[in-house]
């Protein structure tokens, strides 16, 4: 008897593993932590990831950590005017229809570091921090929709990009521009606080003056600390370059002065004799 049920045990827990193996089916959205949604036909776990298929024929599909899923919902129909834009996730998968757009026009193609530099140097910012907030807002997609309606690079509502004078949200150049003299208005207005500048530019000025800073919301709260760690990253990054290009200059320098003094020792060394002069003179 024992040896039957320790049988069943065993059976039991190889089908629930084998169910949880196997690929859920189902049309969703995947609501992630960001705001964005993922809608797919079907999903299933691979390791510390999820992966969502989008075509029925499995495929085209986009994987993301499972620990950025919030949660699933029952996908609405889906409109039969749809765009859809065809670009290569970051996730390395196939090309595919953007989950994020929803009706977003065509935006215009333009270089991206020029816009951002642009942009920075008139409201003088720093271009990694714009960079860190386009990456947290809309991961570079320039037809990026949230489900609250923030749309393009920057992630504007429509109210708000009308304030800034936006007329396209799905304009690279113009999102960036707006979403540029935004945060630039943000930093003044809590004294170049960049957490709370950040925090309003999540959540609204609003909220952060309602709560006196950060707002207790989880989503606010991750969105402030991954764009300052992605941003202090970059920083930290430039200053390992500067100080290991400074290390060889020093060592290039000392290399060349050895070599100039065992040179100053023949007299035929005129140059360096008249380099090293005003330093005798000054004695």
């Amino acid at each position: 008897m024992r040896s039957l049920i320790s049988f069943r045990l065993r059976l039991a827990v190889l089908v629930t593993l084998a169910m949880a193996a196997l690929p859920c089916f189902a049309g969703e959205v995947a609501v992630l932590r960001n705001g964005f949604s993922i809608r797919h036909e079907r999903r299933e776990v691979v390791g510390d990831l999820t992966r969502l298929y989008v075509s029925a024929d499995g495929a085209n599909f986009i994987d993301v950590p499972t620990a950025d899923i919030e949660h699933y919902e029952d996908a609405p129909p889906e409109l039969p005017s749809e765009a859809s834009d065809s670009r290569l996730p970051a996730s390395g998968a196939k090309r595919v229809s953007s989950p994020f757009q929803r009706n977003a026009p065509s935006a215009p193609s333009v270089n991206l570091d020029e816009v951002v530099s642009s942009a920075s140097g008139r409201y003088r910012l720093d271009p990694d921090l714009v960079n860190s907030v386009i990456k947290a807002e809309s991961g570079f997609n320039a037809h990026a929709v949230s489900p609250k309606g923030a749309q393009g690079l920057m992630q504007l509502m429509p109210r708000t990009a009308s304030t800034l004078g936006v007329p396209n949200a799905f304009d690279p150049k113009a999102n960036v521009e707006g979403g540029t003299k935004y945060l630039r208005e943000l930093l003044e207005r809590y004294n170049f606080d960049l957490v709370k500048a950040l925090a309003a530019y999540n959540a609204g000025p609003q909220r952060v003056e309602q709560f006196n800073g950060v707002p207790p919301y989880y989503e606010t709260r991750a969105y402030v600390a991954r764009i300052v760690k992605d941003f202090n990253k970059k920083k930290a990054a430039q200053q390992n370059v500067a100080a290991s290009s400074l290390a060889k200059s020093g060592a290039h320098k000392r290399t060349g002065a050895k070599a100039s003094a065992a040179a100053g020792k023949t007299p035929s060394s005129t140059v360096l004799q008249s380099k090293v002069s005003p330093a005798q003179s000054s004695e």
